[in-house]
């Protein structure tokens, strides 16, 4: 994917955001990074989801943080970078406050893996990481050190949101929506009574089965598109 595609895959998929009730406002972000390059895309601060358009995209430099367009970039930039400069695997990063799953982050809980769901996408429970000041690389610290080596691509932040990531910006966007389904429907059960979780070797038969058997490829379980 080249520059120009980025940019508008970037675009693209921060109208998934609103769709699926995961932001308020101008408030969450999608970044992505170029394959190959130093730099990436991201949301301008504070502009409304539907006024965005490709050309209204901060590139930036990931290394020095350089804004290289015109407008004022998100408040998370320098968490996006610092999460791309120490896991070179990430392609797409995306922050939310979607109501259940920050919920669950304002109490500091984790999203137990009671549900089938929850094994197949994020192979276990939803980690909940510390609290982090935002503006500069502190999210992006705890972010990397939640998430780097474990199987979830979601995590919660202490009394913030949900920040995801993915091979590509779709894919992380997708872990977001699936979190919050996840943050959901836990709640709901635990009105009920109190759910059982998942014995550690269904989790990770689930989870085994979802990445490599489920949908018509590998991109479809990484929330691409399929092959055909």
């Amino acid at each position: 994917m080249d520059h120009d595609a980025m940019r508008d895959e970037v675009c693209r998929v921060h109208a998934l955001l609103p769709a699926n009730g995961l932001v308020a406002w101008t408030s969450g972000n999608v970044s992505g990074r170029v394959p190959g390059s130093a730099t990436m895309f991201i949301k301008p601060s504070g502009v409304a989801f539907e006024a965005l358009t490709p050309a209204s995209m901060c590139e930036v430099e990931i290394a020095t943080l350089t804004n290289l367009g015109d407008l004022a970039v998100s408040s998370d930039t320098a968490t996006h970078a610092f999460i791309y400069r120490e896991m070179p695997e990430v392609g797409g990063i995306v922050h939310t406050h979607s109501p259940y799953a920050t919920a669950w982050a304002a109490v500091g809980r984790e999203i137990p893996c009671v549900l089938t769901a929850l094994a197949d996408e994020f192979g276990g429970p939803i980690p909940c990481g510390g609290f982090a000041l935002i503006g500069g690389e502190e999210i992006g610290r705890e972010v990397v050190r939640v998430l780097a080596g474990h199987r979830s691509p979601a995590l919660l932040l202490r009394q913030h949101g949900v920040f995801a990531i993915g091979p590509s910006p779709r894919a992380a966007v997708k872990a977001a929506v699936m979190c919050e389904d996840a943050a959901r429907t836990v709640f709901l059960a635990h009105q009920l009574g109190t759910p059982r979780a998942l014995a550690e070797q269904h989790i990770d038969a689930l989870h085994e089965r979802y990445r490599n058997q489920y949908g018509q490829g590998e991109s479809t379980a990484a929330g691409g598109t399929t092959t055909p």
